[in-house]
């Protein structure tokens, strides 16, 4: 490089995966103690690579957490990214059903939707985002303690809370977590902290990489999951559910799981946007390629796949698969029926993340093939024969391809409620706007403005994400998903406006707001002075009649809330 080169292009040392650490309060002499508690007593710090060494992983993907007595670790239902390991002291697993720890003030509920209508039209204040409450006050099961990150709900008594429910104890050198962090998945159970708790939270990078490089925490991990989770998740799945359970058990001692991509996905989603198609495209991990031999079937676990196909010197997005999808069952059936040999019709990648279970080719063949009727095997290598049609008809949803491409480029296929405006009907009268409005205290919660594909627009409403990423940190449980509709609500009480959540959202469908008083005064933070904000989104109007007031009140049939995982009925309404 010249000279002149040198002076004019500032010089930077390449970022790193740890230049930010998880806490700056990890120092060597704590990752020594910490080396001496299982599982990482078990583990062999020479299966390490120099560039990953264990110690590192634990000081720059690990904290110390400290909990009081009965403060609440990880709740039912969240999203997390971290385990846990007991360093001292214990904890205690609810096993019982669901119980209320979001909030102190209970749970969230709309016992008569009638009467919360009619309240939404006659209670009106005349100034925007009115809080007649802005702390959650304690009562008599649960309390709040703390500020901001370190925010923590209670129980107060914990011996009333959980009489008549069953819990186990967990002791020093124990962990919990693992599964439900390395799949992000949602929390089986709730866990609390039985006394002074001294803990070490490692986040899902430090997870992976140990499950990795250590064979018997590998093992072990493997094993819980292929016990506890595995065997539900195949059951859930067409294909798997008549399998006896000596079968499943055969099943799921041989499957093999493989994670592709980024859990953070979405901190660089701003940032692939902007990439030309073909980079974009390039720059996702490839599972599979059009044209390779199928000798397995693809599950997607969690996360998201692209299926496309090779056209001129580029690639053609057909579709993508969500969690549950399964991939090569055509293939695989078509080669077993004795039909002409079939590759693989389509490239698999994933987009952001995707973890995946492989089942070989000859377990299918004898647990799934095997049992399947005629009819039912003859239509998978009809399906099959006729890929190569499809390939050069388009996606065989009903979904043009400038339209498929925007969805998985924006990654609009995670929404289960995304909102999509026809602008060729639209007459911009704010109809939905205002019934938005109207429907919470005249505070719309959506902003008819966003990403446009033609004359298709997906507005920046909340789209109620299958991988709800906005879960993950709250401190206090503010935000979470709704049994059994699947909601992502915010309890605006509990909400400590710390932003997480609305820093999380990669689509920016969530704002945070300065709150007022009944004169319209804006309620300040006592100790900085700082106007007191909270998040708030679209809530799908739940607690009320009818559903979405948005889409009820357009005029034109403009506007509507889709499921990105049902296809063919947003292609019914943009063929309509």
């Amino acid at each position: 490089m010249s000279e002149l080169a040198q002076q004019v292009n500032p010089r930077s040392s390449q970022p790193q995966r740890w230049d930010a650490p998880f806490s700056v309060e990890m120092t060597t002499d704590t990752v020594a103690r910490i080396m001496q508690y299982p599982p990482f007593s078990e583990m062999d710090p020479l299966g390490f690579p120099p560039r990953l060494p264990l110690q590192g992983i634990l000081k720059n993907d690990s904290r110390i957490r400290r909990y009081k007595p009965g403060d609440i670790v990880v709740r039912e239902g969240e999203h997390g990214t971290s385990a846990f390991v007991i360093l001292s002291g214990s904890v205690r697993v609810d096993t019982g059903p669901n119980i209320s720890t979001a909030t102190p003030t209970g749970s969230r509920s709309y016992p008569n939707k009638v009467i919360n209508t009619f309240r939404s039209w006659w209670q009106k204040t005349d100034y925007p985002e009115y809080r007649a409450k802005v702390r959650a006050t304690e009562n008599d099961v649960l309390g709040l303690r703390g500020f901001d990150s370190e925010a923590r709900v209670f129980f107060k008594d914990v011996e009333s809370a959980f009489k008549g429910r069953t819990t186990i104890e967990l002791h020093s050198g124990e962990m919990f977590g693992e599964i439900a962090s390395l799949s992000r998945s949602e929390r089986t159970t709730t866990v609390f902290a039985g006394g002074e708790a001294e803990l070490l939270e490692i986040r899902w990078q430090g997870l992976r990489d140990m499950r990795k490089w250590a064979k018997t925490f590998r093992e072990r991990v493997d094993k819980l999951y292929r016990k506890n989770r595995l065997q539900t998740q195949l059951k859930r799945g067409p294909i798997f559910s008549h399998l006896s359970e000596e079968s499943l058990t055969q099943l799921t001692s041989i499957i093999e799981f493989e994670s592709y991509g980024d859990f953070d996905w979405y901190i660089t989603y701003r940032d692939k946007n902007v990439l030309p198609p073909t980079e974009l495209i390039n720059s996702e991990p490839l599972i599979v390629s059009e044209g390779d031999y199928p000798d397995s079937l693809i599950l997607i676990s969690s996360g998201f796949a692209r299926l496309s196909t090779v056209e001129n010197h580029g690639h053609r997005t057909m579709g993508y698969l969500g969690q549950g999808s399964v991939y090569g069952l055509e293939e695989l059936a078509s080669n077993w029926a004795g039909s002409p040999f079939q590759p693989l019709q389509s490239t698999l990648r994933a987009i952001g993340y995707a973890d995946i279970l492989r089942v070989p080719a000859k377990a299918v063949e004898d647990l799934i093939l095997s049992e399947m009727s005629d009819i039912e095997l003859q239509t998978l290598v009809t399906k099959s024969a006729a890929a190569t049609n499809t390939k050069s008809e388009g996606s065989e949803t009903g979904i043009e391809p400038g339209m498929m491409e925007f969805l998985v480029e924006r990654r609009y296929m995670n929404g289960t409620a995304t909102m999509v405006i026809d602008l060729d009907r639209c007459v911009r009268c704010d109809e939905c706007v205002n019934a938005c409005a109207v429907s919470h205290n005249n505070n719309p919660r959506f902003n008819r403005h966003g990403h446009r594909h033609n004359h298709y627009m997906v507005a920046n409403a909340c789209m109620h994400c299958a991988d709800p990423v906005c879960l993950i940190g709250c401190p206090t449980g503010a935000i979470g998903r709704l049994p059994p509709t699947g909601e992502i609500v915010i309890d605006d009480v509990t909400c400590i406006g710390c932003s997480t959540c609305a820093d999380a959202c990669p689509y920016d469908n969530i704002r945070m707001v300065e709150i007022r008083n009944l004169n319209g005064e804006m309620i300040v933070d006592q100790d900085t002075n700082l106007p007191i904000q909270k998040a708030t989104k679209c809530d799908l109007c739940e607690g009320l009649l009818g559903g979405p007031a948005c889409q009820r009140a357009c005029p034109h049939d403009a506007l509507t809330r889709v499921d990105m995982g049902e296809l063919p009925k947003l292609a019914a309404w943009l063929d309509r």
